[in-house]
């Protein structure tokens, strides 16, 4: 029960970097970092690229801890839980000619 709790609440972490690394350009608080995704939208790169990096610290930590063989599993299935429900949600998909390009 204590791993199905730290891959929920390890999916939510992750979601809620992914969303919001997504909406930082539009407050112009970083420099935007995107690439074309289709004619009429691109794909703002910030929240995935926080998302990862939060990833790669929180398996710093378990393995600092020797605990990469039991947790690390769990944290790479939170992070593609995370990485394809924001993907789902259209996370980091803005219109061309919107405020946020």
């Amino acid at each position: 029960m204590k791993r199905v709790i730290s891959v929920v609440l390890q999916t939510i972490l992750l979601l809620a970097v992914f969303g919001a690394g997504s909406f930082l350009p539009a407050f112009n608080v970083l420099p935007m970092w995107k690439m074309g995704a289709g004619a009429t939208h691109d794909f703002v790169l910030d929240g995935l690229v926080f998302m990862i990096v939060l990833y790669l610290i929180i398996l710093a930590i378990e393995a600092i801890r020797k605990r990469l063989n039991s947790s690390g599993v769990l944290t790479t299935i939170a992070f593609v839980l995370a990485l394809v429900l924001g993907f789902a949600m259209k996370f980091g998909m803005v219109s061309v000619g919107s405020a946020a390009s």
